[in-house]
């Protein structure tokens, strides 16, 4: 008697099964968790405007960016006790110039040179930058709603920090753009390189090269540092700590981790930060439009964090 045998599953279902989905809910959940360890980066840089108005030495930023950066790269490198070691030396003061050093130089020629709303919407481009890039050096795909996101991202941070009659210059436009591609083509090359030694080690070179860039500007530029009070210090290792050798240490995992435009959107997160913590603390005033663009902004991150659409589990449910 012949025996009908039941057809081999095919590879949409052999792929789509309850072990299979489950891995891939895993899978999310994950990647969720990287990606909200990772925000705390940016969470933390949103602070740096309340810190810096409230007690730090007034018109120093390039001061400010050298000791945030330095004193905390020196002691990451003193706890780890690694040096960089053969094409590292290089490839260590590129990312540090490219992520820290340049990118906090760029910014401090659009802070002065533009009102602050025009030098964050300018800022705001990173994303689209970064993930331009991530497309042509990283063979990333570039997703359409990616592009969605960051177009949505600009749009949202013009709205919360853009004031009507701002005036734009030109050399101050180049640098604000400069900044946004200093700190994109950073995170590229951050992920393309790897890390060679652990993650605090690989933190401490970075903000050992970008604060030595910064060293002989600030001192050119704002010469020697005031006389620091108690609330000096306090900004400077609030900024420091929290601010930097934390925070770049968690944003640096999460490149390691994370496809670059997933990344890079989530530094929108700053000027929400930024915007609350002047509410709050500064008693500014919000605006409904201010509103609109955090509703936005936030909007573009869930859009950007989304991940891809997964064609064999759309094809089973068709």
């Amino acid at each position: 008697m012949a025996v009908a045998l039941a057809p081999a599953p095919g590879p949409v279902a052999a792929a789509t099964g309850p072990a299979v989905v489950a891995t891939r809910r895993s899978s999310a959940a994950a990647g969720l968790a990287v990606v909200g360890v990772t925000a705390l980066a940016p969470l933390a840089w949103g602070t740096t405007y309340v810190v810096t108005t409230e007690l730090l030495p007034p018109g120093r930023p390039l001061l400010a960016g050298m000791l945030r950066a330095l004193p905390a790269g020196l002691v990451l490198v003193a706890l780890t006790r690694r040096r960089p070691m053969g094409t590292w030396w290089a490839k260590a003061a590129v990312l540090g110039t490219l992520n820290i050093g340049g990118f906090f130089a760029l910014l401090f020629v659009a802070a002065y040179r533009l009102p602050g709303g025009v030098a964050a919407t300018l800022g705001a481009v990173q994303p689209l930058v970064a993930a331009g890039l991530a497309a042509t050096l990283l063979r990333e795909r570039l997703r359409p709603e990616v592009v969605a996101a960051g177009v949505i991202g600009v749009v949202g941070v013009a709205l919360l920090v853009l004031r009507a009659g701002a005036q734009l210059d030109g050399l101050g436009v180049l640098a604000g753009l400069a900044g946004a591609a200093s700190m994109a083509t950073g995170v590229v090359l951050t992920k393309r390189w790897g890390r060679p030694v652990p993650l605090l080690a690989f933190t401490a070179w970075q903000l050992v090269a970008g604060g030595l860039v910064l060293t002989p500007l600030a001192l050119a530029l704002e010469g020697l540092p005031p006389n620091l009070g108690a609330g000096h210090l306090a900004g400077y290792l609030w900024l420091g700590s929290v601010g930097t050798a934390v925070a770049y240490s968690l944003w640096f995992r999460g490149i390691e981790r994370l496809p670059v435009a997933r990344v890079s959107l989530l530094g929108l997160l700053s000027p929400i930060v930024a915007t609350t913590a002047g509410w709050i603390v500064l008693g500014q005033t919000l605006t409904p439009v201010q509103g609109v663009g955090a509703a936005l902004v936030l909007g573009a991150l869930w859009l950007g964090q989304r991940p891809p659409a997964d064609p064999l589990t759309s094809a089973r449910d068709l």
